[in-house]
Order: C-alpha cells, then sequence, then structure tokens
C-alpha cells in the first residue's frame, strides 16, 4: 500500500518531491494520441451543431424544444448526461472521502422524488402543453401575481440560480486545468466556454441533446476505464487489497452506522425523510422542472416522457455510481489526507485546495491514449451540463422574460436570436462567478439551502386547488431568507448556533408553514382558470374534490376522468427498489459479499418483471 507514485517515479525522492514531479510530468507529456482524442472530439461537437443550427434557427419552438417530436432513448440519455458533469466525480469524491460511501445518500436519497417524476408528473407536464415549466404559471395561476411569478423566477431560476450551477461545473473544469495541464483558472474557462457555447448557440436543444449521446458515452467509457487501471495499480494493489485498507476499510459502510446516532440521521434519515420532497434542486426537482421538464415537453407524446425520465433515474443512480466511489477510495490510499494533496500539488492555488482534488490528482497516474479518453470524458462531461443550462436557461429568458414582458410581439427569429445572445452573457457570468468558489460542495450545499422548503409546494400545486401564486412566491422568499439567516458571512450567531445539518429542517419547516398559511388566507387561483388546467392536465386525487362542488354550484363543465393514483404509485415504489437493489447489489458484488449480492439483484429482477406487468396497467 505504498505510494503509487514511488512506483510509477521509480526513485527515492521524499513523497512530496516525487508527487510533485510526477505532477509536473503528466502535465509536459501528455502524448500526441491524448491530444488527437481530445481535439477530435471538439471538432464533432462543433459539426454536430454546425449540422443542425440551420433547422435550430427556424423557429423558438425547435431551437428550445427540438421540435417536439424526440424519441425516449435520446431525451434520457440526454438527461443523464447533462448530471454527468465534470464536478459529479469531483463531489463524488468530497462524499467519500469525508464521509464514507454512505455520505452519498445525501443525493442517493433524491432518487424518490425522481420516480415520482417519473411515473406521475412527467404524463402531467406533458398534457399542460406548455413551452416552458415556468409557461406553468399562468396555466395554472391567474392575475397580475401569476405573470410576476413567471417574470421573477425568469430571472431567479435562469439566471442567479442557472449560474451557480455552471459555476460549480465550471469550478471542477478549473481544478482539473490547474492539475492537468499547469492552466490559470482564466485560461481554462476561456478554453472550456468557447466550443460549448458555439455548439449550444447554432443547434439549440437538438444539437444538445445529439451531443449529450456521445458525451455520455464517452464520459462512462472513460470513467469506467480509468476505475479499472487505477484500482489495479501496484500500489493500489486490486480490489481485495483497496477494500482492505485501513484508511478505506472504515469508508465502506452503504448505510451509515445506526450506532452513531448523529452521522445516521444527517447522512440517512434527514435526506428520506425530509429532503427529497421538501428541496428544490436542479435534476432532482420534486415533481420535475428545469431542464428535466424541458425534457419532458419536448418528448413526442406522454409514453416517451414517461420513458426517458424512467431510463434518467435508473442509469443516473444504479448505473453511474460505482467507478467514481472506487476512485474516490483509491485516492485514500494515495492521498490519505488533505495535506498529502497539497504536498503533492503546491502549484494548485489554496483557494482551491479540497478533498475533491483527489478525482484529478488519482487521473494522472493514467497511460497515453487512456489519459486522453478521460480527459476527453471529463470535457465531455463539463460541455453536456453546460450547453443544457444554457439552452434551458436562455427559453427562460426568450419566452418567459423578453416575449412575455418587453417585447410581446417579438419575431419567431428574434427569439431564437435573444436565446443565442443570453447564451453567451449566462456562459460569462458563470465563468467569473467560478473563479471565486472553492469546492463542488460549497456551491451544493448553497443551494440545498436556497431551495429548503419550497419542494412541497412545487409537489401539491398539481394535486391541491387552494394553491396559489401567493404559495410560490411565499415559499420562495422564506427560503431565500432562511438561507441567509443560515449563512455564515450574514446569519446571525443564535442562527449559525444550530447544527449545520439541522439547519436543514429549520428551513423546510418555517418555510413550509409559512407558504401554507399564505395560501389559506389569500383569495384561491381564478375559477375559470382552474378549470382549464383541469380539463387539460386531468390531475387525480382528493386534493380538487373542493373545486369540483364550487364548479358544480357555479355551472363550470369539468371533464370527467378515471385516474389510476394507486397504479402510478405502485410503479413508483418498484421503480425505487429496482434502482436500490441494483446500486447496493452491485456494491456488495465489489465488496466480495456474493450472497448478499445475490440477493439484492434477484430482488432487483424480480421487481423488473413486476414493473413490466405494471407497465402494462399505466394510462397514457
Amino acid at each position: 500500500m505504498s505510494s503509487i507514485l514511488i512506483i510509477i517515479v521509480g526513485s527515492k525522492l521524499s513523497k512530496k518531491t516525487r508527487r510533485v514531479n510526477l505532477t509536473n510530468h503528466y502535465i509536459m507529456q501528455l502524448a500526441t494520441l491524448d491530444w488527437i482524442i481530445i481535439l477530435g472530439f471538439f471538432v464533432i461537437f462543433l459539426l454536430i451543431g454546425l449540422k443542425v443550427s440551420k433547422k435550430a434557427g427556424t423557429s423558438s419552438k425547435e431551437f428550445f424544444l427540438s421540435g417536439r417530436n424526440m424519441p425516449w432513448w435520446l431525451l434520457g440519455i440526454s438527461m443523464v448526461a447533462t448530471t454527468f458533469s465534470a464536478d459529479t466525480p469531483n463531489l463524488v469524491t468530497d462524499i467519500v472521502r469525508q464521509n464514507g460511501v454512505a455520505g452519498n445518500w445525501v443525493w442517493w436519497a433524491f432518487l424518490v422524488t425522481g420516480m415520482l417524476t417519473v411515473f406521475v408528473y412527467a404524463k402531467l407536464w406533458r398534457k399542460s402543453g406548455v413551452l416552458t415549466d415556468l409557461e406553468f404559471y399562468e396555466t395554472r395561476y391567474s392575475g397580475k401575481e401569476a405573470a410576476f411569478l413567471r417574470g421573477f423566477r425568469a430571472i431567479y431560476l435562469g439566471v442567479f440560480f442557472n449560474v451557480m450551477i455552471m459555476a460549480s461545473v465550471s469550478l471542477a473544469a478549473i481544478k482539473i486545468g490547474e492539475i492537468m495541464f499547469g492552466l490559470e483558472p482564466w485560461k481554462t474557462m476561456l478554453y472550456a466556454s468557447v466550443i460549448t457555447v458555439a455548439y449550444s448557440s447554432m443547434g439549440g436543444l437538438r444539437g444538445v441533446i445529439l451531443t449529450d449521446f456521445l458525451q455520455f458515452l464517452v464520459a462512462m467509457v472513460g470513467s469506467i476505464a480509468a476505475a479499472i487501471y487505477i484500482i489495479n495499480l501496484p500500489e493500489v494493489g486490486g480490489l481485495t487489497e483497496l477494500l482492505a485498507n485501513p484508511n478505506v476499510a472504515p469508508k465502506l459502510d452503504l448505510i451509515p452506522d445506526f450506532n452513531n446516532r448523529e452521522l445516521f440521521i444527517t447522512l440517512l434519515v434527514i435526506p428520506l425523510a425530509v429532503q427529497w420532497w421538501s428541496v428544490w434542486y436542479p435534476g432532482a426537482e420534486p415533481g420535475g422542472g428545469g431542464y428535466i421538464a424541458q425534457r419532458m415537453l419536448s418528448a413526442k407524446d406522454e409514453k416517451n416522457a414517461v420513458s426517458a425520465t424512467l431510463l434518467f433515474n435508473i442509469t443516473h443512480y444504479a448505473l453511474r455510481p460505482w467507478p467514481w466511489i472506487l476512485i474516490a477510495l483509491a485516492s485514500l490510499v494515495v492521498y490519505p489526507d488533505l495535506e498529502s494533496i497539497r504536498s503533492a500539488f503546491p502549484n494548485i492555488s489554496e483557494g482551491k485546495m479540497g478533498h475533491d482534488l483527489g478525482y484529478s490528482a488519482m487521473l494522472l497516474t493514467l497511460p497515453k491514449g487512456l489519459l486522453g479518453i478521460v480527459i476527453a470524458s471529463l470535457i465531455a462531461a463539463f460541455m453536456s451540463t453546460i450547453s443544457t443550462h444554457l439552452n434551458w436557461g436562455s427559453s427562460y429568458v426568450a419566452y418567459d422574460f423578453y416575449q412575455r414582458f418587453v417585447k410581446p410581439e417579438a419575431s419567431e427569429k428574434e427569439l431564437v436570436n435573444v436565446g443565442r445572445i443570453s447564451t453567451v452573457l449566462l456562459m460569462v457570468f458563470a465563468a467569473l462567478f467560478a473563479l471565486v468558489l472553492t469546492s463542488a460542495y460549497e456551491a451544493f450545499d448553497i443551494l440545498l439551502k436556497v431551495g429548503a422548503g419550497t419542494g412541497a409546494v412545487f409537489l401539491f400545486r398539481w394535486f391541491w386547488w387552494r394553491i396559489n401564486a401567493y404559495s410560490e412566491l411565499t415559499a420562495m422568499v422564506v427560503s431565500f431568507i432562511m438561507a441567509l439567516l443560515f449563512y455564515e458571512k450574514t446569519g446571525p450567531d443564535f442562527m449559525l448556533a444550530i447544527p449545520g445539518d439541522y439547519q436543514l429542517l429549520w428551513s423546510v419547516g418555517i418555510t413550509t408553514i409559512a407558504w401554507v398559511g399564505v395560501t389559506l388566507l389569500t383569495k384561491p387561483t381564478d375559477y375559470q382558470r382552474l378549470a382549464t388546467f383541469f380539463n387539460s392536465v386531468k390531475p387525480y386525487g382528493i386534493g380538487w374534490n373542493g373545486f369540483k362542488k364550487i364548479a358544480q354550484k357555479e355551472g363550470i363543465q369539468l371533464e370527467s376522468h378515471v385516474g389510476r393514483f394507486s397504479i402510478d404509485i405502485l410503479a413508483m415504489f418498484l421503480g425505487i427498489i429496482i434502482v436500490y437493489s441494483a446500486l447496493f447489489g452491485v456494491g456488495m458484488l465489489l465488496y466480495g459479499n456474493i450472497s448478499t449480492a445475490v440477493i439484492l439483484l434477484s430482488v432487483t429482477l424480480v421487481s423488473v418483471l413486476l414493473l413490466l406487468r405494471t407497465w402494462k396497467k399505466l394510462t397514457f
């Protein structure tokens, strides 16, 4: 288990010196083959953008929704590619190094809302007929407050939130550039952004989706190949030796230790009991939203929307995590603590130093050719996420702000041009913000806190007629205030004294009480607007019974329909069982616990068969 760097360099230098030399060696000796692979992918992405640019520019619907005729498999892979960003392996590495494998429950818990989106909300979104998820506000709500909500969230989500997300992804690119190429942060952002902005602004959503497909394949091949190579390095010793290493063994639990009450509550109970339904987070929005909604709205029909979202959740949670986890565990052998990373890479700015660097550092051990593929995969991951967020954010700016409030008579060509200009500006803002961030987890934590407590209103607005625009405005404002109160640079001492992991509970509780109270104290949405929404979307559940009575009294015609809520929920739970049993079954297989692996994978198979039978009963 001696340092990997000792073997590779083959000298008797100190660990610090060896690691520095290795770093410089890889910066200076990136092979011609590696550059050919990297540049080849750049050219392909640009060609795709050029190929579809003419069609993308014909209309705003084509530019932002690819003509609403996309098949499920392309959309599903596009969703996966988007969530496979350059910062994701870094984030997982940060989590594993500090909290062990079980620490991943902070994002594994979002599978619950993911499967709820698959079997409940995907159909509703597709039935709504809106062009963006923000157009929903003036479909579901009424009055000036609905218009204000739409316009405000167009900027709040499309610019503010979106820039933060892209900055987090860009930060990972900066760290990769510093370690592997010795690039200054601003140079990394310049090089990484130009081509992404080029094909995103030319090809629209169709170009983004097509490049996403290629980028996902490259990213998966790269991460799996890297994991296999790294764990078989002599210094790591193979999978068995890796798992037995004293730095690694305490990190292997898939479920937080029951005996450590604090850790168990914060890593498992809170995410599973509260976080999944209460927190708005990009790609895991309760009820679907953002770029997930954009993909569902661009599907051919409801069935394709559901199938795409199912493929996304299975691939995102069950297929991708283990290569990242294995590399993160291997990094604990080579770089057991933060000081060892700092010693190996003394030229990395202190503001960018963190456990997330463990992933990039381990990639330096890769041979030529494979290194090129892996770097290309990271570039692909960066580009797929950034391009989606650029197109999604620019759709908000063009549709929900510019056309709705600035120039309602804007032509299709003008809307496309606004989308292209805002694409460039969003990238500029994200790059500038990335230069002041320190870690992917920092950005992840900020986004969780800002969105805490808003999730429930996104779930119930489809099924409780009483929710109105003021409900959402209240949730958004109060959650933001709570985030400021719990932020170390702005919050008072008595708020900051609350343990960090319990701050989420306070934010969720106060925000939820606030928006529910405002809902009951304000007037409901216009009855005619509610009737139109009900007849087009056809929501089920007891939450509309009150309105049905009012409609009957007022002589408002409501279309009758039969909901199959029980079937949808059964399918949702089967989907959750499939993913978790597959995820942990593969984990047990890697850990060498064959009997448990067989049981879990058998559960996966049985659940798949049951879901196939249930699928036939779903209504589309």
